[in-house]
């Protein structure tokens, strides 16, 4: 199952390069991302001090190319067990070793990968042992090319 997820991952990325989104519209290390064709900045990735991620802080237009969409992260209907958080299954990533994870977006245009745990995946939703708190904005569509992002997937 996880096998198909990683070729789907492949395939988003593969987009992503497609809508533009590419080397050279991407920085690293906080620098300013160079100019793109259309003259604006696509793309930062910031180092988070203290972890092995990073921050992507995408330009508006970036944003609307890639169509990213969001919803909140919500709580498990009383009743249901112990206090769980429910996301769209459409905001869980799965990287190469089939670890989960989502982005946040702390701030506007601003996108974080946040690793979570997964309990049950229940037709559109997922249902998390751990994960980001009630309330917190995920990444529903544009979270794999933001991973591309992140990770430099496409650079030279």
């Amino acid at each position: 199952m996880r096998h198909s997820y990683r070729w789907r991952v492949a395939a988003l990325l593969l987009l992503a390069a497609a809508l533009g989104l590419g080397v050279s519209a991407c920085s690293r290390g906080g620098e300013p991302p160079a100019a793109s064709e259309g003259g604006y900045r696509d793309a930062t990735v910031e180092p988070v001090k203290g972890t092995d991620l990073s921050r992507v802080i995408l330009s508006p237009q970036a944003a609307e190319r890639l169509g990213i969409q969001t919803a909140k992260v919500r709580a498990l209907p009383a009743g249901a067990g112990a206090a769980r958080t429910v996301i769209p299954y459409a905001a869980v990533l799965y990287d190469e070793r089939g670890d989960t994870w989502t982005f946040t977006s702390p701030a506007p245009l601003t996108f974080l990968r946040h690793h979570i745990k997964v309990d049950l995946i229940e037709g559109d939703q997922a249902t998390l042992l751990e994960g980001p708190p009630v309330g917190t904005t995920v990444v529903t569509v544009g979270a794999a090319e933001l991973l591309g992002t992140e990770l430099g997937v496409g650079e030279e």
